[in-house]
C-alpha cells in the first residue's frame, strides 16, 4: 500500500483550493490529506514572523495521517512557502530564531517519518527582507537536499517569461525580488532557478502556473499532478 500524502498549502492559502490536488492524487490511487489551514491561521506569521502556528498544524496532520492510514511514514508535498516550511519541519535544529517562540516546542525531527518531500513552486531563495530570517535559517541549517533518507523532488513551472513592458510588470518584479533576475522563466510568481535545490530531483513542468486560476493549469491540476506524483510511487 502506498504511503499517505500530506499537503501543506502555500502562504496565506487555506485548504479549500487543494481539494483539486487531493482528488487528483486519489484518482492515481494515493491517499491524500491537506493540512486544514484557514487564511486567518497565517496572520500571526505576517512580516517575517515565526511559522510556528503552521508547523504545529503540519505536525498534527502528519500524525493524524499516519494513524488513519496505519503508516509509519508519509510523503510530504509543500506548495510555495509550504515547501521551505516543510524543510524546517523535517530538520533537527531547534527553530527558535524568533524571540516570541522561546520556551515553546520548536523542534520536530520529522525526517525519519518523511519518505519524500515534493516542493511545488517553492521559493527556496528570496531577496524579500520579510522572509530573510526564516529562509536564512533553512539555508544555513539544511542546504540543498540535506537528508539522504528523504527523496527531494523540486518542481518548477515554466509558464510566464518576465519580459519587459507593463503587462509583465508584476511577474518580472516577483522574479527580480526572488532571484535577482526579472527576465527569466517561472510560474508567474517563482522563477525556475529559485524553485530548485542542489542535489534534488529538479523538474520543470511546461505551462504550469503558481496558483489556481479558472480554466488554467497549475500545480494542483490533474495534468500536473500526474507528472510530479509519479515520484510518489513505491
Amino acid at each position: 500500500m502506498s504511503l499517505p500524502v500530506v499537503i501543506l498549502p502555500g502562504y496565506f492559502a487555506d485548504a479549500l483550493p487543494y481539494r483539486e490536488m487531493e482528488e487528483g492524487l486519489r484518482s492515481l490511487g494515493l491517499s491524500a490529506m491537506t493540512v486544514p489551514l484557514k487564511r486567518g491561521d497565517w496572520f500571526p506569521t505576517v512580516g517575517g514572523r515565526s511559522m510556528l502556528p503552521i508547523l504545529q498544524q503540519l505536525d498534527e496532520t502528519v500524525k493524524r495521517a499516519m494513524q488513519e492510514f496505519g503508516s509509519d511514514r508519509v510523503h510530504l508535498v509543500g506548495h510555495s512557502a509550504g515547501g521551505w516550511i516543510s524543510r524546517i519541519y523535517i530538520g533537527e535544529v531547534p527553530y527558535d530564531v524568533h524571540p516570541g517562540d522561546r520556551g515553546k516546542t520548536c523542534l520536530w525531527k520529522a525526517h525519519p517519518q518523511v519518505a519524500t518531500l515534493i516542493t511545488l513552486g517553492t521559493p527556496h531563495i528570496s531577496g524579500e527582507r520579510w522572509t530573510k530570517r526564516n529562509l536564512d535559517f533553512v539555508k544555513i541549517n539544511y542546504p540543498g537536499a540535506f537528508y539522504p533518507n528523504v527523496r527531494y523532488v523540486c518542481v518548477a513551472g515554466k509558464a510566464i517569461y518576465g519580459g519587459k513592458g507593463w503587462s509583465n510588470w508584476f511577474v518580472r518584479s516577483s522574479y527580480q525580488l526572488t532571484c535577482g533576475v526579472g527576465e527569466c522563466w517561472g510560474d508567474g510568481i517563482t522563477p525556475i532557478s529559485a524553485a530548485h535545490l542542489d542535489g534534488a530531483e529538479n523538474i520543470v513542468l511546461d505551462d504550469v502556473l503558481h496558483s489556481p486560476q479558472p480554466g488554467k493549469l497549475w500545480y494542483g491540476s490533474l495534468g500536473a499532478v500526474k507528472q510530479w506524483a509519479s515520484h510518489l510511487k513505491g
